[in-house]
């Protein structure tokens, strides 16, 4: 598959209540790093690799972030999948189907950014032929984060909740590379999670291969993680 054909989501809604001691009432995507909103750097870093679509799933604050991107020369295309209430992760991936037109797709959670090889993450589902492919990353301190275990041939076999226990390990990147089939196993309804209500799901049944990326993984839904990531740009 040539990456200019692949669509990418990028999921854009949550409310961010942790992170408004920093950024105030403003989407979190749109959290300032040094003059541009967090989001930019995920279009740029996609834009550098060859996509010429992105999705981009609104919820809290949409506006902000629509008016934002229709106002300026992105210089590649940008499509926008409203929720009017919260659907969560999954409900809004859902949300975006009639927008989608490549398969498989690639899925990025809009509040974390990791430098991904979007062909090694493509080599690694068409290998592998499950309904998803995601991209891990190692932390030398898994506190803060829930963890994926993955099996000697990268097959995911469990996501663990977080613990306060500081050990190493391989921490979920949020970045998915999916099967169009994977509508089907959705659950009823508008709302649900993809961590929650799918991945255990597809977790038992075989259904997840993963792909291990050596790239920094920063997220920003804290002030103090929020901080790393400006201080690192």
């Amino acid at each position: 598959m040539n990456i200019e054909d692949l669509d990418v989501v990028i999921l854009c809604g949550g409310l961010g209540t942790r992170l408004r001691p920093s950024i105030g009432e403003a989407q979190k995507v749109m959290a300032d790093v040094n003059g541009k909103p967090f989001l930019d750097f995920h279009i740029e870093h996609l834009k550098g690799q060859g996509v010429e679509r992105i999705i981009l799933c609104t919820g809290y604050k949409s506006e902000e972030v629509e008016n934002y991107y229709r106002s300026r020369d992105n210089d590649i295309a940008i499509d926008f999948a409203r929720e009017f209430e919260p659907l969560g992760t999954g409900g809004a991936i859902k949300n975006a189907e009639p927008l989608i037109e490549s398969d498989p797709f690639v899925v990025l959670n809009g509040d974390s950014f990791c430098a991904f090889d979007l062909n090694a993450l493509l080599k690694e589902y068409f290998k592998e032929e499950r309904l998803a492919s995601i991209v891990v990353g190692c932390k030398k301190d898994v506190s803060d984060y829930g963890t994926v275990e993955v099996n000697g041939d990268g097959l995911v076999t469990a996501f663990k909740e977080k613990t306060q226990t500081k050990q190493e390990g391989f921490v979920n990147a949020g970045v998915y590379c999916f099967s169009g089939e994977i509508f089907l196993s959705f659950p009823e309804g508008d709302k649900f999670s993809l961590e929650r209500d799918v991945f255990p799901q597809l977790t038992q049944a075989k259904n997840i291969s993963s792909v291990v990326m050596e790239e920094e993984f920063f997220d920003i839904g804290t002030p103090k993680k929020y901080k790393t990531f400006v201080s690192n740009r």
